[in-house]
């Protein structure tokens, strides 16, 4: 776990992560100020002073767990120094999953500590679980098309266009893949079709019927080839020192685009806004979610970028 974030990639293939890849986006929005849904200020922390290997002695960094996650909800833990709480961190811990895709995490006076590094704050903020929080995040593409049905290419690159059901989240206001948290003891691929189903397509609020039809066409989207575009932690606004998000991004494609055709996208759950968007390196998306989109249209061989220059470059 004091490996740098550079060395991740060597551990997860999954990850597909170059070390200028990951330095690049690695902690940059998980220092950001104020802390989100609320008007704390993170303590400053320069970019030579983030890893833990680094000496800091005068580091004092913030404490804030927010009201909603303190009020003792299902899906958060208690607090760390509760007497009737033995968190059984780097393992399964009944059905709650602290195991870390990037491997094994430093335990410190009873905490888990942030993989990747210092982030001006402890506590939960915003997270429920100490140490890992594991979301799920299905990435859903089809191509662009004509009028006519035909592919639609980039007029430069000459490359497909693909595109992807993104949601605006209501929290931030930020375009992002829909997605959400692993509920305890759920599969992922469970998760991902939930998610999608709630945020997409408004599932939580059809009836009886309309969530029977709803549930057949999700099964034969999400039942078909599909592959792990990224697994393992994510830089997100809402880490602290002591939890953290961590994802498994996956892509379903509709190559024909007839399953999704009669899908009627409609915003629901924590989404505020849903659309199908053409994909480019023009996107700015949610935490790192443009980096996920980037690996499926390297996967697809669709176009991204009209500059084929260095992948490392600001």
């Amino acid at each position: 776990s004091n490996l740098s974030a550079a060395h991740w990639s060597h551990l997860h293939p999954a990850n597909m992560l170059s070390s200028c890849q990951v330095d690049r986006w690695y902690h940059s929005k998980a220092l950001t100020s104020p802390y989100p849904g609320s008007r704390v200020e993170r303590s400053q922390v320069p970019e030579d002073k983030v890893g833990w290997l680094t000496q800091w002695e005068d580091y004092n960094p913030v404490e804030y767990t927010a009201a909603a996650v303190l009020a003792g909800p299902k899906w958060a833990d208690p607090q760390i120094n509760d007497k009737n709480f033995s968190p059984k961190f780097n393992e399964r811990d009944g059905e709650v999953e602290r195991t870390s895709r990037n491997g094994l995490y430093v335990v410190e006076n009873g905490r888990p500590r942030n993989p990747a590094g210092r982030t001006g704050l402890t506590g939960r903020g915003l997270l429920g679980r100490w140490g890992p929080n594991h979301a799920a995040d299905p990435v859903v593409t089809r191509w662009k098309r004509d009028g006519s049905g035909n592919k639609i290419a980039h007029p430069i690159t000459g490359k497909n266009i693909l595109q992807f059901v993104a949601i605006k989240r209501r929290d931030c206001g930020e375009w992002a893949i829909p997605g959400g948290m692993v509920d305890p003891g759920e599969k992922i691929s469970a998760t991902l079709k939930r998610e999608f189903g709630e945020e997409a397509l408004n599932s939580l609020q059809k009836s009886p019927e309309e969530k029977a039809s709803l549930e057949k066409q999700l099964q034969r989207l999400f039942s078909q080839e599909h592959f792990v575009v990224y697994r393992g932690y994510v830089d997100d606004p809402r880490n602290t020192d002591n939890a953290w998000m961590e994802t498994e991004a996956v892509n379903y494609h509709d190559e024909t685009g007839e399953t999704m055709d009669n899908l009627p996208l409609e915003a629901g759950d924590d989404a505020g806004m849903v659309k199908w968007v053409d994909i480019s390196e023009k996107l700015k998306l949610y935490a790192n979610h443009s980096y996920f989109i980037k690996l499926v249209t390297e996967k697809r061989g669709a176009h991204w970028g009209e500059d084929p220059g260095p992948e490392c470059r600001d």
